[in-house]
């Protein structure tokens, strides 16, 4: 991870003896032994959008990666999915993943429909621990980190993980999916 430069410490501890930090389903992922070798560290609500994290607790953005839910319709079903690139890129929504997930149709998700199908608060969504079934595409550059910052499932705390335990999660596949 880049060096904290930032105005805020970071104060990291071992995920697993830290759960009551990270969102119900995010623990329970946990419990269940994903990510083993992660990290987690509070945060203070107001800074956990990535520009304002990364200002203030001095982190570079090409070590932060971000998880947006996408939904859609392919094939006559629902799509539901989850899309992990680094925060100093933009996931390719309208072009890699529709094609990847054979989606006639695919938009991000809404705040609410976000919050009500994962468990976890807008702004914090992380792929540990989201519903079975869901596809997770992790854009090389994820996966390739040593060690990636990413939300830890509610606003106030932030995970650090291996990029390859994060390819290992149920439904992840390592596509490129970042412009």
């Amino acid at each position: 991870m880049a060096q904290n430069n930032g105005t805020l410490p970071l104060t990291w501890t071992p995920l697993a003896d830290s759960l009551d930090l990270v969102a119900p389903p995010t623990a329970e992922a946990v419990r269940a032994g994903a990510v083993p070798n992660a990290r987690v560290a509070p945060v203070e609500d107001h800074l956990a959008d990535t520009a304002a994290f990364c200002e203030a607790y001095g982190v570079d953005e090409t070590t932060t990666a971000n998880c947006v839910i996408v939904k859609g319709r392919g094939g006559g079903q629902d799509i539901r999915a989850a899309v992990l690139v680094l925060a100093s890129d933009r996931a390719d929504v309208n072009r890699a993943v529709k094609k990847h997930l054979g989606a006639s149709r695919l938009s991000f998700a809404r705040t609410e429909d976000t919050e009500e199908l994962t468990g976890m608060t807008s702004g914090g969504v992380t792929p540990v621990g989201l519903p079975a079934g869901w596809p997770v595409l992790i854009d090389p550059a994820v996966a390739a980190l040593d060690e990636v910052l990413i939300g830890g499932g509610v606003r106030t705390a932030k995970i650090l993980a291996p990029g390859r335990e994060l390819a290992e999660l149920p439904g992840a596949e390592v596509v490129a999916v970042a412009l």
